[in-house]
């Protein structure tokens, strides 16, 4: 890392780690208490909120001058393009872009609650729900056998599953960053989509990836609240929607996530949702990939010798920050998306 990147870094807080489905994070704090980033080009100021509390997320009243980025769009779009296809009567795997580190499974039966398990090079396994029609899952364990098998149930009540299928694929990924900049089932999203859009918007004054990361810090500290009562109830197998997470402004920090990692996957910047423990919580946070700068995990400040890791829900919702850097051990990543 070069010294001025260094010292760009300096101050930069990664709104980054997000804790996952049912865990209530935080300290019970009302409102949002971190302080703002200022991107390294900005003179004087942070990036302007523009989100209206009618609901307009426009700010034509709020110009911002163009920075030495581009901030065009680059949203990858998944196919299945059938060149490597497995299939049975009701499903089809699609192994053709494993090489751009992500498969598309489609089931198409009737069965109502239907099961994907992805086991990989490293031996660890994914489980989703399969919905029907195609969806994009990556391959995060890097070269090597995937084994790709789909379960329908027998037995709802008792939860049991019969194999439906169960192919082993091999896998050369060349796009070492495919499976954190493509969409895929827990980070869902299009070219149309609303924080889509928005990061194009933040990403406007930016000179570097690292004033990006900064700005959509300061758009989700700012903007968005932290819905404990959907902490309280979300059930098994949600997957948030980006448009709805969006307008809404409100939500559990699975869907902090997936926002955030929208809009940085969508400005090129590869981005990690990693799932696992925060001591005895189930837990996720983000990371991400910053040329000459490495994988960043976490939310991170640099203090000029050092990276400190804090929690990202945390960062949103407490009135002591810096209160968790001293407890900020003990993270255990399981999986990663």
């Amino acid at each position: 890392m070069t010294h001025l990147t260094m010292k760009k870094a300096a101050s930069l807080l990664l709104l980054l780690s997000l804790c996952f489905s049912l865990c209530s994070c935080g300290d019970g704090s009302s409102g949002n208490s971190m302080p703002s980033v200022t991107p390294s080009n900005s003179s004087g100021g942070d990036v302007p909120d523009s989100l209206a509390s009618n609901g307009d997320h426009s700010d034509a009243s709020v110009p911002l001058s163009d920075g030495l980025r581009d901030n065009t769009s680059q949203v990858l779009v998944p196919s299945a393009d059938g060149t490597e296809c497995y299939s049975c009567d009701v499903a089809v795997i699609d192994a053709s872009n494993s090489s751009e580190g992500y498969i598309m499974v489609s089931y198409e039966g009737t069965n109502e609650k239907v099961k994907l398990q992805i086991t990989g090079p490293d031996s660890v396994t994914y489980t989703y729900n399969l919905h029907g029609g195609y969806e994009v899952f990556p391959l995060t364990a890097g070269n090597g056998t995937y084994t790709i098998s789909i379960f329908e149930s027998v037995d709802i009540a008792a939860n049991k599953y019969a194999t439906t299928m169960s192919e082993m694929i091999s896998a050369n990924i060349t796009n070492e960053f495919g499976p954190y900049l493509y969409p895929n089932q827990y980070v869902n999203f299009t070219a149309n989509s609303l924080p889509v859009a928005k990061a194009a918007e933040l990403a406007k004054p930016a000179n570097n990836d690292l004033d990006v990361v900064a700005s959509v810090y300061n758009y989700m500290i700012e903007n968005y609240t932290y819905d404990y009562d959907k902490a309280a109830t979300v059930q098994s197998g949600y997957l948030p929607d980006v448009d709805e997470i969006y307008q809404i402004q409100t939500g559990i920090c699975f869907d902090y996530a997936a926002v955030t990692a929208t809009m940085l996957r969508s400005q090129s910047i590869p981005t990690r949702l990693e799932v696992g423990y925060k001591g005895e919580e189930y837990h996720a946070w983000i990371s991400t990939y910053i040329k000459d700068i490495g994988w960043i995990n976490g939310i991170i400040e640099f203090d000029g010798s050092a990276w400190h890791l804090l929690d990202p829900t945390f960062a949103a919702t407490s009135s002591s920050p810096k209160k968790f850097i001293a407890e900020a051990d003990g993270y255990i990543t399981k999986y990663i998306y």
